[in-house]
């Protein structure tokens, strides 16, 4: 069961303790916002690219500049207690940026995971990433699951 970080020195300890272990530190984040099979498929690919999985997760804040004022649907505190209690993640930190870039520049990951929507696209922290020797990888999603879609069911249904 991984651990909710609310203090980036915290984490830094954490992973200086892991390195010395010489463990593979993967990043990835989002916001998920009602967690489903596709985050949970996700993060498990993410994790088998190396040994310690840092999720970054956008605070409520954040979550409202880039999905709108009706999201995030959970709070931020009860999204990290899900995340947490995933079998692949070992840490889990929230970032109040738009983009997850300081943060990751904080991790240093060995691997940055990103869903493979974003093939072609910008990715935060890429090139921060492959500068210090590492790698950027792209995991498959899952068709047909999303917040989007689950949030459009559920007012389908209960309308």
């Amino acid at each position: 069961m991984g651990r909710f970080i609310a203090d980036r020195t915290e984490l830094g300890r954490l992973l200086s303790a892991d390195r010395k272990k010489t463990r593979r530190i993967v990043f990835t984040n989002g916001v998920f916002d009602l967690l489903h099979a596709g985050h949970a498929r996700s993060l498990a690919a993410a994790k088998s690219l190396g040994d310690v999985l840092v999720v970054g997760v956008n605070d409520d804040a954040s979550v409202k500049r880039l999905k709108g004022e009706r999201r995030p649907i959970v709070p931020l505190a009860a999204r990290a207690e899900l995340l947490a209690a995933l079998a692949a993640v070992d840490y889990v930190v929230p970032f109040s940026e738009d983009t997850p870039e300081a943060l990751i520049r904080e991790v240093v990951p060995d691997v940055l995971a990103k869903g493979a929507d974003y093939a072609g696209k910008e990715i935060a922290g890429a090139d921060f990433v492959k500068s210090k020797g590492g790698r950027v990888e792209l995991i498959p999603i899952v068709p047909g699951v999303s917040t989007s879609d689950l949030v459009t069911e559920i007012l389908r249904r209960y309308r």
